[in-house]
């Protein structure tokens, strides 16, 4: 029964059709699952047996009168904390809005409802409103990284990242304002999409200044592809949203030979500092992409060094409408959380302003440089896996609440929107995780998808369990 949990969808999905399983026992078997493992590593702000089993028994209904299945049927999944669900506490990771009961699901929500999924859960963010990079919240305590307790597992989508690890069913939906799906993917070992802004709808809008993006966290390539077509689309809540339909995501994975490919790798995007069993892991993964023809140029882009400074005045900006709370919430929030708003309370509009237009020219500069690429080559992350009640690693420099510092891969292509992916690609000399960053062009979620599979063929990882599932 503990096998069950890790089994892809289409795994599922045939077991069904030969009545060998069916979704009420899945329901009932990722439900133990999460109970067994939970004490180990702190993934889930709350299990929702009722919903799930309510779907599965809809979803069993369907294969055994022979009705036609949907998309995801009697699939499970699991939403980030951060995300509204119906009737479904939200605690948003603060104290500040800690209880909160949604009236509404959100859009992503009711496209995995609607594609016949079962929702196992509420997965754990990382810090007020998402905030920080580290699993650990004042409201949830740390999450642990499945392949270390008490270390790093990424955020804010933590908690869907190791779900997706430990085998919490296939599909985790998470939430990526500067890295906060590829980062948990980087450090739990799993696969995290970014896919184009705008693919899939976020409601209710987020105050990061159209740099966030909702995604997939899974076992596998395929996983993620099916979860991008059931929740990918135009819908009128997101005023962003792009207005194509889905395509038949994995059923193109298969087509997108790498011969040929221009490929662009940057080891540090011209400024950032990576550790070196980081670095090593990243380029053993590079070379896969040379073995299978693609053309491999390593650049340091000139854009690169102007995003620290850009970064270090949006990410905190994004969070200042949240000062009124700090009279009344203050003790009880992130102290990091707290330094970062104290450190932002006097920035103007004029400041505002005047750097987002530097901003904007930094974007079309990204645009400009990925016309000469298929993809860019990138670590997803420049650090293992690190005690998650630091911030940053002993080893770095030390600071109340930049912990941008060892994330500056991933940052820029919130704000340019483009679609980036983080693919295991190896273990550090300790056996912690390292992830590979593929961006694609905007709106090429279809060839970041691909050049993933066709690695994914060319490394496997899904096989690898991590001690703590």
């Amino acid at each position: 029964m503990d096998e069950i949990g890790f089994l892809g969808v289409r795994q599922l999905a045939a077991l069904y059709r030969a009545r060998k399983l069916s979704p009420v026992e899945v329901a009932q078997a990722v439900l133990a699952r999460i109970e067994a493992v939970e004490p180990r590593v702190n993934a889930m702000m709350r299990t929702t047996p009722e919903h799930a089993l309510a779907a599965a028994r809809r979803s069993e209904a369907v294969f055994r009168n022979g009705g036609t299945p949907r998309l995801l049927e009697g699939i499970p999944f699991t939403i980030k904390d951060l995300q509204h669900t119906a009737g479904i506490q939200t605690d948003f990771a603060s104290a500040a809005t800690q209880g909160s009961v949604p009236d509404v699901d959100a859009p992503v929500v009711t496209r995995l409802y609607a594609a016949g999924g079962m929702i196992m859960g509420k997965t754990t963010s990382a810090g007020e409103w998402g905030w920080k990079g580290v699993s650990e919240a004042r409201i949830s305590g740390i999450t642990h990284n499945p392949w270390g307790r008490g270390l790093n597992a990424g955020a804010s989508s933590s908690g869907a990242g190791v779900a997706a690890a430990v085998g919490y069913g296939p599909l985790h939906q998470g939430g990526d304002g500067a890295g906060s799906i590829r980062m948990p993917a980087h450090f739990s070992g799993v696969y995290g999409l970014k896919p184009t802004h705008g693919r899939v709808p976020n409601w209710p809008m987020s105050n990061n200044d159209l740099a966030t993006h909702i995604g997939p966290l899974t076992r596998t390539v395929e996983d993620a592809a099916l979860m991008l077509q059931a929740t990918a689309g135009p819908h009128v809540w997101d005023y962003t949203s792009l207005e194509s339909p889905p395509q038949d995501y994995a059923g193109q994975l298969g087509a997108g030979s790498m011969k040929g490919r221009r490929i662009a790798y940057t080891r540090d995007l011209g400024h950032a500092r990576v550790d070196p069993e980081v670095a090593e892991a990243v380029e053993r993964a590079v070379q896969a992409f040379a073995e299978m023809g693609a053309e491999i140029e390593e650049v340091s882009p000139a854009w690169g060094r102007l995003g620290p400074e850009l970064a270090r005045f949006f990410w905190p900006a994004t969070f200042t409408g949240r000062l009124s709370l700090l009279e009344e919430f203050g003790p009880r929030l992130d102290p990091g959380f707290v330094a970062m708003l104290e450190y932002a309370r006097h920035f103007t509009a004029g400041q505002f302003m005047e750097m987002r237009t530097r901003r904007f020219a930094y974007v079309q500069a990204i645009h400009e440089f990925m016309e000469g690429y298929d993809f860019l080559l990138s670590p997803a992350v420049s650090v293992a896996a690190f005690p998650a009640e630091r911030l940053q690693p002993a080893h770095w420099p030390q600071h109340p609440w930049d912990w941008l510092m060892w994330a500056e891969f991933s940052y820029p292509f919130n704000w340019s929107g483009n679609p980036a992916a983080s693919v295991p690609c190896g273990f550090t000399p300790a056996g912690l995780p390292v992830g590979l960053q593929i961006v694609g062009r905007r709106f090429d979620d279809l060839g970041v998808l691909q050049a993933s599979a066709a690695f994914e063929a060319a490394r496997p990882w899904a096989h690898r369990r991590p001690p703590l599932a």
